[in-house]
């Protein structure tokens, strides 16, 4: 009886329809930015540039924001994995606000590449003939830059960044035409270049810096690609330490230990961001809810700190692990952290 019945309840289960899986329902674009058709006659011929406006931009219309320059920025290129550390921001605040500009790139082997004295061995080795950067200055100087600031709520302050060849180009264009950006954000260049051209030539490029009041900031990061790469580096270095210019601030943040050159570009875009733009915020005590042991009201002189607007100029330039060794001296204070990896040396945040 008990098997007859057990054969009639699966008979009946396989004779109902089956039950359908819930649907989610007609799906949306997320747009995290917008892409614009660029028709570049210094270039000759159209390139994508993809804009990320900061958050608040539409909510806050007297307000101007500084650019970055991505280099390699087509949609199909760095656009969104840098796009993605620029929202983050928007999270936990350790950075200011910015205009993101993708800039796609197009035969960046020539673009990006500086003269050289013999192309031919580039051009067997990397398929394109070098020496068209001063023509890429030209199409972001003429062209694209009066473009975003005539389109978009600018500040004047422009910045780029870049990696590997376009990297190269970030230097060798702080040092050729330094008054082309504000601050330069060179993560892992081709420094190899022309055995090591802008290493070994940096001392004279930086002693004929302008002396014209504009102060500029450097970012540089390699990881481990070694030779020529590392040497060519490590000159450059070796010629800043010895005689960057007084309005030229340098920070060199080398990663060889946790970074390879195909890995390097996303966390120290990360830390270029936090280091040249990053924000300050106050130290609170803990409560007693999380273990801490703050229960009063705040003091006279505590409400007063509480009241003042943290601003990275007026705040104590610090690290995360200094803070937690004494949070109590730190209460209500605002702190300037320093995160991420730590530089190796340069004069940024002196």
């Amino acid at each position: 009886m008990i098997l007859l019945r057990t054969i009639i309840l699966c008979a009946l289960a396989l004779s109902l329809p089956a039950t359908a899986h819930a649907q989610m329902g007609e799906g949306a674009p997320h747009v995290t930015a917008t892409s614009y058709t660029v028709q570049s006659e210094v270039l000759g011929g159209e390139r994508i540039v993809t804009v990320r406006l900061p958050a608040g931009y539409e909510e806050q219309p007297d307000m101007r924001f500084p650019v970055i320059y991505l280099l390699d920025g087509g949609p199909e290129q760095d656009f969104d994995h840098i796009a993605g550390i620029v929202q983050s921001r928007d999270m936990n605040w350790s950075f200011e606000r910015f205009i993101l500009v993708g800039v796609q790139s197009t035969n960046r082997r020539h673009f990006f590449a500086p003269p050289a004295a013999d192309p031919q061995p580039y051009v067997e080795a990397l398929g394109a003939e070098p020496g068209g950067s001063p023509t890429y200055r030209r199409f972001l100087r003429e062209e694209l830059m009066p473009m975003v600031n005539a389109q978009f709520r600018t500040d004047g302050h422009d910045a780029v960044i870049g990696e590997s060849l376009a990297a190269l180009f970030i230097v060798e264009t702080l040092l050729e035409d330094p008054t082309l950006f504000d601050d330069y954000m060179a993560i892992s260049p081709s420094m190899w270049w022309e055995q090591m051209k802008y290493g070994r030539e940096a001392a004279r490029m930086l002693a004929a810096h302008p002396n014209d009041g504009m102060q500029r900031r450097l970012y540089l990061t390699v990881a481990n690609e070694g030779v020529w790469h590392r040497e060519g580096t490590e000159r450059l270095v070796d010629a800043l330490r010895a005689g960057a210019p007084a309005n030229l601030l340098w920070t060199f943040v080398p990663v060889e230990d946790s970074e390879t050159h195909g890995s390097i570009f996303h966390p120290m875009a990360l830390d270029a961001f936090r280091t040249l733009y990053g924000t300050a915020e106050r130290e609170f005590p803990a409560r007693p809810l999380i273990g801490g042991t703050f229960d009063r009201e705040l003091t006279a002189e505590e409400e007063v700190l509480v009241e003042q607007e943290c601003t990275r100029e007026e705040s104590l330039r610090t690290t995360p692990g200094a803070v937690e060794q004494g949070r109590e001296r730190l209460q209500f204070k605002c702190v300037l952290l320093d995160l991420g990896p730590t530089p190796r040396e340069g004069n940024l945040g002196d």
